[in-house]
């Protein structure tokens, strides 16, 4: 059994008793393990320490990518919802491949357990770890960023029953946010992905209790809305960006909302 605390405390040293690639397969499997203490513990430092010094090579880094991607199909829902914790780390250190991006497109709107939290498997996550992603892929260069609005529209108008309650809304929102700041956006891309909300959710009478999906859709809308007008930023620490065309995503924001709040 690998002492990742230990390796944490050594300012994140690689053993010299085990080679790299056997360490990196226990690091990928420890994100998928089912105790929380070890999938979201030392092991979870310790690989994204570990790709963002370049400790794991070019190579094994995308072998890991293809790990992750293919583990958007596992069964288990703690191994689907901490594969994009892996794929954002790659793709932030400069890893990747448009089948990551298929993947992820795949898995992100069809995902049914949105629970933010459970009491045996620790944080879970999925539409916070997919919007961190989302937002990663949008503003790669090799990925249309109209793709990646037309995913999390995608993501709003899944019908669930799961009403967010982990800052869901706020990480999602943050995404689109983030993927409205590329340059290349024209004020069409940046709105135009609003229509198939408005579509969606527009055109029947509102029911009460409301549904939890469009209860999800409005709060997240609603943040987005709030971006719009005072930027995005990336952390906490760092400075807002403006959205490319921020005047026109509130004007079309504050339609769509008006839309399904008057349905």
């Amino acid at each position: 059994m690998i002492d990742w605390n230990s390796i944490e405390a050594a300012d994140y040293a690689v053993p010299g008793d085990r080679p790299l690639n056997n360490l990196v397969d226990e690091l990928s499997r420890a994100l998928a393990d089912p105790d929380p203490a070890i999938r979201d513990g030392a092991p979870y430092g310790v690989l994204a320490t570990w790709i963002e010094r370049g400790t794991i090579g070019p190579e094994r880094r995308l072998e890991l990518g293809d790990e992750m991607a293919a583990r958007f199909a596992d069964p288990r829902t703690e191994a689907r919802t901490f594969a994009p914790l892996v794929l954002d780390m790659l793709v932030g250190a400069g890893d990747f491949k448009a089948d990551w991006v298929d993947a992820f497109a795949r898995w992100y709107p069809a995902e049914a357990d949105l629970r933010g939290h459970d009491e045996t498997l620790g944080w879970l996550h999925a539409v916070a770890h997919g919007a961190d992603l989302l937002a990663s892929f949008g503003l790669h260069p090799e990925v249309t960023p109209t793709r990646m609005l037309d995913l999390a529209a995608a993501r709003l108008t899944a019908p669930t029953d799961h009403v967010y309650d982990q800052f869901e809304d706020d990480r999602l929102a943050r995404a689109i946010g983030r993927v409205l700041t590329r340059a290349d956006l024209s004020a069409d891309d940046s709105t135009g992905w609003l229509d198939a909300i408005a579509d969606r959710f527009g055109s029947d009478r509102v029911s009460t209790p409301v549904p939890a999906h469009i209860s999800n859709c409005l709060r997240t809308l609603r943040q987005l809305y709030v971006l719009a007008d005072r930027g995005v930023r990336a952390t906490f620490d760092s400075p807002a960006v403006p959205l490319r065309h921020g005047a026109a995503v509130k004007a079309a924001v504050a339609v769509t909302l008006d839309r399904i709040v008057r349905r």
